[in-house]
C-alpha cells in the first residue's frame, strides 16, 4: 500500500482529502513534518481560500522546499484547488500580487465570468492520452469552487522531459482545470468532492506512485 502525506500548512479542507485518498487505497498521514512529506510515496498539497494566505502558510512550513525536493527526486506531488494555483509564478487577488512557488510560469487571476465564484459541477476537456483521466467518461462532471484560475498555459517543455498534459474547463472563459507534468499533477477542481469520478482520478494518481 502506498504511503501518502497530506501536507498540513493551515489551509483547511485536510480531512476530506485524507478520507478520499484513504478510500482510494493509500495509507494516509496528515502532517507538516518535512521528512515524512519528502519521503512519502506521494504528497498531496490541498488549498482553500486566498492565494496569499495559502502561500504564507506554505512558506511557514517550508512547503515550497518540500515540493522542490520531491520533484528533484521525481517523487509525485498532487496539488488541489489553491494547492494547484500556488504552483504558478504568481497570484493576483484584489490588486495584491503574491509570489507563488514558480514550478510553472504564469499568473493566477480573477476569471471573467458573469457569476462568481464558479461553484458547482462542470465538465472538463482532457487530452486523449491523459493518465489522470484514464477510464473517465468525457461527459463526467467535477466539483469546482473558485473565482481565480490560470487562464493560460505557458510551459512547453515539462518535468522529466515529458510534454505537459493540460486539461481545460470553461466558466465565462477557458481556464486550466488540471495539469500532468512529470511527477507534478494538479487539479483546480476538488476530486475529493467529485464522487465516483473524483475517486477514479485519485486511484489513477495512486497508480503512478
Amino acid at each position: 500500500m502506498s504511503r501518502v502525506v497530506i501536507l498540513d500548512y493551515g489551509s483547511g479542507n485536510l480531512r476530506s482529502a485524507e478520507r478520499a485518498v484513504a478510500r482510494a487505497g493509500a495509507e494516509v498521514e496528515v502532517t507538516a513534518d518535512p521528512h515524512a512529506a519528502v519521503e512519502a510515496d506521494g504528497l498531496v498539497v490541498p488549498g482553500v481560500g486566498a492565494y496569499s494566505a495559502c502561500m504564507a502558510g506554505l512558506l511557514s512550513v517550508s512547503g515550497h522546499r518540500i515540493i522542490g525536493k520531491r520533484l528533484a527526486g521525481g517523487r509525485p506531488v498532487l496539488g488541489i484547488c489553491v494547492g494547484m494555483q500556488i504552483l504558478f509564478s504568481r497570484g493576483v487577488e484584489h490588486g495584491e500580487e503574491t509570489e507563488g512557488t514558480g514550478e510553472w510560469p504564469g499568473t493566477v487571476d480573477r476569471l471573467e465570468a458573469d457569476v462568481l465564484p464558479h461553484m458547482g459541477w462542470n465538465t472538463v476537456r482532457a487530452p486523449a492520452d491523459s493518465q489522470l483521466f484514464a477510464g473517465v467518461d468525457p461527459a463526467e462532471r467535477f466539483y469546482f469552487v473558485h473565482s481565480y484560475a490560470a487562464r493560460t498555459w505557458e510551459l512547453e517543455s515539462g518535468l522529466a522531459g515529458q510534454e505537459p498534459k493540460v486539461t481545460w474547463a470553461h466558466h465565462g472563459q477557458d481556464f486550466v482545470a488540471a495539469v500532468e507534468n512529470g511527477p507534478l499533477w494538479a487539479t483546480q477542481f476538488h476530486p475529493e468532492k467529485s464522487g465516483d469520478a473524483g475517486a477514479k482520478l485519485l486511484r489513477n494518481w495512486l497508480g503512478t506512485l
